[in-house]
């Protein structure tokens, strides 16, 4: 066992577990004050239950053996409960329990940036329902599609094997999938009360922090995808870099050309739209190429979230226009920007490639659309019809975070021991004080 590779995904994966928080953060910071405790819950909640799914059935699902030598879905049974893999295995280049754990928060990372398309107005516990049964019917199949490789005696996922498309680090399974379901989502949800309005974040700085938290922990989701601490994890790790840089600077230069300013928002979301972008090709191409992705990625996503005025559906944390466009661009693009000098070694259509990794990399993107948007929508549609996925209206009105978990993010009454505003304390000046100091 390699204890230095071993120690890389450890750190990975702590790296990846902190974009949890950092998503929480990313996404509360854009809603209003009475909405942040309700949509950092809905990460927090949607990750957890996940976890839990993935230890009984959902790893052996994503892992396991194909059902079938369609590659469609792991056998559910194969490593149930997980009891199988405890045990220490000489042979093995890393601990299996280490693998199992760090593709688990990549599960709950992914739950989470589906509940963006429901800010502030779905039932928590109707969220709960709908994130397990997603994950289990959307997720896991999915998952098993881009990241299972055959091995000895087992059969793994088409994308991966049977086609061939590079996804290093999930462009298609994390990315696509999330934005995607997040738009049949919110089509069966419908439009939030004065849907239609300007966005306006309560609290721009958190989203800030919460984009710094994401560009961090995606260097575990990236470079801990090489599964091991070498060139290759060198080479992701310099190539999301700079396309992060490329991302926010593109947005920013859409942003300074039709509204004359570069908002922090802008700045967040382009970082993360480059991030999305890079994630299926940082293993694909050069840091050129990477500047590249991550600068398209960023003008391309500043204007496909305006769809949403466009075609009607309520995606207030843009996550379509963030996560299923930039995943969309990133997967198309290694078609374009793959070189054979990167660790993936194939070469695209700049490169003397030809057009077969394009149509390669575009049937993969496709297929993964359209199954994720409609078994989505059939999860909630039927949710809807039975346990009803919105809150009432009055509720939604007066905030989602007192009627669904009795707690205000701020509190705006003094304590008894606290001064309030208009009373200064005994230690701190009054206005008139400080009017006739010198």
């Amino acid at each position: 066992m390699d204890t230095g590779n071993t120690a890389w995904l450890l750190t990975s994966s702590a790296l990846v577990a902190l974009m949890i928080p950092g998503l929480a953060l990313f996404y509360g910071g854009m809603v209003s004050s009475k909405r942040i405790l309700n949509m950092m819950m809905m990460c927090f909640g949607g990750a957890s239950l996940v976890a839990i799914l993935w230890v009984i059935f959902g790893y052996s699902a994503t892992f396991g053996d194909s059902l079938g030598d369609l590659g469609l879905l792991g056998d559910p049974l194969q490593f149930f409960g997980l009891e199988t893999i405890l045990a220490d295995d000489p042979d093995a280049a890393l601990p299996l329990a280490l693998f199992i754990v760090f593709q688990l928060l990549f599960a709950g990372v992914t739950t989470a940036l589906v509940a963006g398309a429901a800010a502030g107005r779905m039932k928590f516990g109707a969220w709960l329902l709908f994130a397990g049964i997603w994950a289990a019917l959307v997720y896991f199949p999915v998952a098993h599609w881009v990241f299972a490789f055959d091995g000895d005696n087992v059969v793994g996922g088409w994308i991966a094997n049977d086609l061939g498309a590079i996804d290093f680090a999930g462009g298609t399974a994390v990315h696509m999938n999330a934005g995607v379901a997040a738009l049949a989502l919110a089509i069966v949800l419908g439009r939030s009360k004065g849907w239609g309005g300007p966005l306006k974040p309560h609290n721009r700085p958190l989203v800030l922090v919460g984009a710094g938290l994401l560009w961090v922990g995606w260097y575990g989701f990236n470079a801990g995808s090489a599964l091991s601490a070498g060139n290759a994890a060198s080479v992701v790790f310099l190539n999301t870099t700079v396309a992060a840089c490329a991302g926010l600077l593109g947005w920013a230069l859409v942003d300074r050309l039709r509204h004359g300013s570069v908002t922090s928002l802008g700045a967040a979301s382009g970082l993360v739209s480059a991030l999305v972008a890079i994630t299926p090709a940082c293993g694909a191409v050069s840091p050129m190429g990477a500047i590249a992705i991550g600068a398209i990625a960023g003008i391309i996503c500043c204007l496909a979230v305006e769809w949403k005025f466009t075609l009607g559906y309520d995606d207030s944390l843009d996550v379509v226009g963030v996560h299923m466009v930039g995943g969309l661009v990133g997967t198309l693009l290694i078609g374009f920007f793959a070189t054979d000098a990167a660790p993936n070694g194939q070469r695209g259509l700049f490169y003397g490639g030809g057009a077969l990794l394009l149509g390669i990399q575009a049937l993969a993107a496709g297929a993964v659309l359209l199954y994720s948007f409609v078994v989505t929508w059939v999860i909630a549609k039927v949710l809807d019809l039975t346990i009803g996925l919105r809150i009432p209206e009055q509720d939604e009105v007066d905030g989602i975070d007192r009627h669904a978990h009795a707690e205000d993010a701020y509190d705006d009454e003094p304590s008894d021991d606290q001064p309030s505003d208009d009373q200064p304390s005994d230690d701190q000046p009054s206005d008139a004080d400080l009017v006739s100091a010198p």
